[in-house]
């Protein structure tokens, strides 16, 4: 069901009875009533910098959840929609998308697509999210639109990963606000550390005045290359500085994962034997476990003070 705005002439102090529509229609439906009990995780895959492997690790960790039975949404909030692409959905023949539905143009149920796997579905997303930013700005509550549309599918998945986009764009605000933790993957190389700098200090202000119950999952170190000095040495140091919260799971660089998005197919059911496909597996299983114990790290308590050394490689005192 897709609402024609402009034709409605639905002003900014009627919109949030879009979202009331929305909680009504999951109620009558049934929705979230599937007599198992769930308390999902939202977690927002994060980063200010792009090809870290945000979107690989969004599309592959979906659908691990999903091979160990756990019922999964994947939300693309990337205007660019590489995860949405990277599932295989036709964007032309969609009628719906993520940003209809923030923009109050579309029910949310009726806008997410399934896949092959019964436990994985997807929310999509295509190039016209990027009005979503001009058009939301003048709306009431514009940071937690996501979270409002969101928090009511806890009860129906066990897992909703939302990839967002790679910049603090309002969209990204939504995203972080919406989530109950954050995993932030990071290339092993230099200019990444300072990228996950930056956005724990975003967060640390995000969680004081939009979300200040998010905590931190886990950092991932991505593309690591053990044949690669500075690999290593990025992978010591941001351990050494970050200690528990790094993820023990490390993806490695792999041919096999980029060559997936290219097929529209995760790795996953591509070739689940690859040692990207496995990976992935194996920081599902973790991520699991982690939020069984709720071992997650209270942003409030980072230490975002410490930089890394280009001439040292090496954390250091001082700020960016």
């Amino acid at each position: 069901m897709v609402i024609d705005l402009d034709e409605h002439n639905v002003s900014p102090g009627h919109f949030m009875k879009i979202f009331e529509k929305t909680l009504q229609t999951r109620e009558k439906s049934g929705i979230g009533t599937t007599g198992v009990l769930r308390m999902g995780q939202i977690i927002c895959i994060a980063s200010l910098k792009g090809g870290v492997g945000k979107t690989t690790t969004a599309v592959n960790l979906s659908t691990a959840l999903a091979i160990a039975e756990k019922k999964s949404l994947l939300v693309d909030c990337d205007p660019q929609g590489h995860a949405t692409s990277a599932m295989g959905i036709n964007k032309a023949k969609l009628t719906a998308t993520i940003y209809h539905v923030i923009t109050g143009r579309a029910l949310l149920e009726t806008s997410i697509i399934k896949s092959d796997l019964e436990s994985l579905n997807t929310l999509p997303a295509r190039i016209e999210l990027m009005r979503a930013e001009a058009e939301l700005m003048s709306k009431p509550y514009k940071e937690k639109i996501l979270h409002k549309l969101l928090c009511g599918l806890k009860e129906t998945y066990d897992y909703i990963i939302i990839d967002s986009s790679p910049s603090l764009s309002l969209l990204t605000v939504n995203a972080i606000s919406a989530a109950d933790s954050l995993l932030i993957p990071l290339q092993c190389e230099f200019y990444a550390l300072e990228g996950v700098e930056h956005l724990l200090k975003a967060v640390q202000f995000l969680k004081k005045y939009y979300n200040p119950k998010v905590k931190i999952s886990g950092l991932l170190l991505t593309m690591f290359d053990s044949a690669e000095n500075i690999s290593r040495l990025i992978g010591n140091e941001v351990r050494n500085h970050f200690k528990q919260m790094v993820f023990n799971t490390v993806i490695p660089r792999s041919i096999h994962l980029r060559e997936a998005a290219v097929y529209g197919r995760p790795l996953l059911l591509k070739d689940i034997s690859s040692a990207g496909a496995q990976s992935y597996l194996k920081l599902a299983k973790e991520l699991i476990d982690k939020h069984s114990g709720q071992h997650l790290d209270d942003t409030a308590k980072l230490n975002t003070s410490g930089r890394v050394d280009p001439e040292k490689h090496v954390f250091s005192k001082g700020a960016v």
